[in-house]
C-alpha cells in the first residue's frame, strides 16, 4: 500500500515536514488498510528516511509497537533480484484505535531546555551532514550555519553500509557511535536536523537500540530563526 511524504507532513508557520493532526494521520493509515492488530512493515525511499518518519508517525499515534522497517528497503530487495509488482492491490478500510503521545515531539522551548542540562546527563543528535553540523556551510534555507548547543554529530548515513546497501550498521557498532554521542540508557536523548526528516532515522536506530528518544520537529530550520545560540564545531 503506498503512503507518501505528502501524506504525513504539513508546512506549518513556514516550517517544512510538520506533522499534522492526529486525526488526520489516523485517517491515512486507516485508508492503508492499517488496524490495531496489523503487522507493518515500511519501506520508502531515501534510503530508509521515509519509512522511518512514518515509524515514528505511527510511534507519535501509540501504534508502532507492530511495526518494523524492512532492512536494506527496496535496494536490496532488488539487489537480491527479488519479484516486484507494478499492482495497487485493493484492500479493506482499517480500524485504527490511536493514544497520541505528545511527549515524543518537543518544541524549541524544550529543547532549548535540554541544552541546559547538566553535561553528560541528556544526548542531543544531529543527523544532518557534518559539514552542515560544523558550520562549514549552512542548510539548505537556513539562515544560520551550525548546531544546536551540546549536539552531537550522529549523520543519519554513517548509521547504513552505504547508499546502495542501506541496511543497518551491525548493533554493536551503532551502539558504539550512540555511546560516543553520550547516549546513555535511561536518561533523555532527542534527535534533530533541518526540518525533522533525517532526524526521524536517528530516531528509528536510538529505538531500535533501546534507548526513549524525543524528536525536535522543527529541528535547525525553527531553532536558527529564533534568537537561541548557535555552535559551530571547533577545527
Amino acid at each position: 500500500r503506498n503512503i507518501t511524504m505528502k501524506d504525513l507532513t504539513i508546512a506549518r508557520d513556514g516550517i517544512p515536514n510538520e506533522l499534522p493532526p492526529a486525526e488526520h494521520l489516523q485517517a491515512v493509515f486507516e485508508a492503508a488498510g492499517i488496524s490495531n492488530g496489523s503487522r507493518v512493515v515500511l519501506y520508502g525511499e531515501h534510503s530508509g528516511v521515509f519509512a522511518a518518519r512514518a515509524y515514528f508517525t505511527l510511534d507519535y499515534l501509540g501504534v508502532a509497537g507492530r511495526a518494523a522497517l524492512l532492512d536494506g528497503g527496496l535496494e536490496k530487495w532488488k539487489a537480491e533480484q527479488r519479484p516486484v509488482s507494478t499492482d495497487a492491490p485493493e484492500h479493506a478500510k482499517g480500524k485504527l484505535k490511536i493514544a497520541v503521545r505528545p511527549e515524543l515531539v518537543v518544541d524549541t522551548a524544550a529543547m532549548r531546555a535540554f541544552t541546559q542540562k547538566k553535561p553528560g546527563s541528556a544526548a542531543i543528535l544531529d543527523a544532518r551532514s557534518f559539514p552542515d553540523y560544523s558550520g562549514e556551510k549552512p542548510s539548505e534555507d537556513v539562515p544560520r550555519a551550525g548546531h544546536i548547543p551540546q549536539a552531537s554529530s550522529v549523520v543519519w548515513m554513517d548509521l547504513i553500509v552505504s547508499r546502495e546497501n542501506p541496511v543497518l550498521k551491525p548493533e554493536a557498532e551503532l551502539r558504539r557511535m550512540f555511546a560516543a554521542a553520550n547516549a546513555r540508557a535511561g536518561q533523555p536523548l532527542a534527535t534533530y536536523c533541518r526540518t525533522g526528516m533525517l532526524a526521524s532515522f536517528d530516531y528509528f536506530v536510538a529505538k531500535y537500540l533501546g534507548y526513549n528518544p524525543v524528536l525536535y520537529d522543527g529541528s535547525f530550520y525553527e531553532w536558527s530563526r529564533a534568537d537561541l545560540p548557535v555552535e559551530k564545531a571547533k577545527p
